[in-house]
């Protein structure tokens, strides 16, 4: 095995400041970000390229399990900044070990998202880290205790919280503006196509497959759980509530103003689909003190809940809040909304400058593990396929032995999360 050395609602997109355990000693890096992509196929990409355009930061290195990643990556940034190609690396400790690297971007699946997040921390980098923050709850919380024990920032990727309407839509529901809240409500409804039920293959030339299942279990190669349809098979992937799910669930955490839930219960299972291993109809109810929290999604269907495919919704005795990514509106209540607003080039902003002040960034990962707990939690209930009481103090399950050994997970001999940070 392999071992290392190494809450709160935001009003605005400004600053929770050096409580969060940003020490005021911590250096910042220099006027120029200098940045290190792991994982640049798909979101990485796009990441890679939204930093670049800005002056303030450079992408100095990419890396990837896979060669064919790369080709995409390289003629977007040589548009960007021509004839300053970044070197590409295939093992993400060589960016780890380059003190000329500020900070990580991490764009890994599911099932690398905490360890590199936690090993960065440890050799000194800054992270943004794309959603969901890990692939269990004990993997989340050690991402939080090496941001704090390393005074890192640590920004998930859950653009909404950088988002100007969605910022006034959520103020306009704390303020009261529909009343006293008693449910909210998120959901994606979507068509996915069949991936296929697969056969082992050889290993594409130029992949370098070991890495990529890094801590997970080994399991065979299929084309058909590699790139992207890794998110439906549990070894790597937290299913549709792990990639789509976090979206809507933190904003509907972030409007209730609620941390853990009392309660969680799910529903559904595989009904359409036969080629995975994820629910593609999943119906999970959440429980806190004074309000419930439902997710929704079905992986076959477009047909819109309030109007919407993808949507949060707050339901007030003065009336109901939808936010989506056409804006917010009241429905029922007072006239009130907002047309929406761009939100990725101001969340990489605000990494950026709390790279840069130390304050702590609009999701930082503590934000992004509560959330992403509550698509842990969901998961769980699915898996046990009963009602599940949870302590937060603890973050277990009382006497559930079933239960709590979903918490955290299997390694390979490859990789592990240490036990402390």
């Amino acid at each position: 095995m392999t071992s290392f050395d190494r809450r709160t609602f935001l009003g605005a997109a400004g600053a929770l400041a050096l409580s969060s355990g940003l020490a005021a000693g911590s250096s910042p890096a220099s006027e120029r970000l200098r940045l290190g992509v792991v994982g640049v196929r798909g979101r990485g990409d796009e990441l890679a390229r939204e930093f670049a355009k800005r002056a303030d930061c450079e992408i100095v290195a990419l890396c990837d399990i896979d060669d064919a990643s790369f080709k995409k990556p390289l003629a977007s940034l040589e548009k960007i900044t021509p004839g300053k190609p970044p070197r590409l690396e295939k093992d993400f400790r060589k960016l780890l070990d380059d003190k000329g690297i500020d900070a990580i971007v991490n764009a890994t699946p599911d099932h690398w998202h905490a360890l590199v997040a936690v090993m960065a921390c440890q050799a000194g980098k800054d992270v943004y880290t794309e959603k969901p923050a890990s692939h269990n709850v004990v993997e989340g919380r050690r991402m939080v205790e090496a941001a704090r024990k390393y005074k890192r920032v640590v920004q998930m990727g859950t653009q909404r919280r950088s988002m100007p309407h969605v910022i006034e839509a959520i103020k306009f529901v704390r303020d009261g503006g529909i009343g006293k809240v008693g449910m909210a409500r998120a959901w994606i409804l979507q068509k996915r196509p069949a991936i296929g039920p697969g056969q082992p293959a050889e290993v594409p030339p130029g992949v370098d497959y070991a890495m990529w299942q890094g801590p997970a279990l080994d399991r065979p190669f299929m084309s058909n759980r590699f790139h992207y349809n890794w998110h439906w098979f549990w070894n790597w992937g937290t299913g549709e509530l792990g990639n789509n799910g976090i979206h809507g669930l933190d904003v509907a955490r972030w409007g209730l103003g609620v941390d853990a839930p009392l309660t969680v219960s799910s529903s559904g299972g595989l009904f359409v689909f036969d080629d995975r291993e994820v629910p593609d109809t999943q119906i999970v109810t959440y429980e806190f003190p004074h309000a419930a929290l439902v997710w929704e999604h079905r992986l076959y269907d477009k047909h819109p809940m309030e109007g919407l495919g993808f949507g949060i919704a707050f339901y007030g005795d003065k009336g109901v809040l939808t936010i989506d990514e056409k804006g917010w509106k009241v429905q029922d209540g007072a006239e009130a909304g907002g047309k929406a607003t761009e939100g990725l080039s101001a969340h990489l902003a605000n990494f950026v400058d709390c790279v840069k002040t130390r304050n702590a960034p609009n999701a930082e990962i503590e934000i992004g593990h509560l959330s992403t707990r509550l698509c842990h939690l969901g998961n769980i209930a699915h898996k046990v396929g009963r009602k599940l009481t949870f302590d937060a103090a603890t973050e277990s399950f009382p006497g559930d032995v079933q239960a709590n050994a979903l918490l955290s997970r299997e390694y390979s001999s490859r990789f592990e999360m240490p036990s402390a940070v």
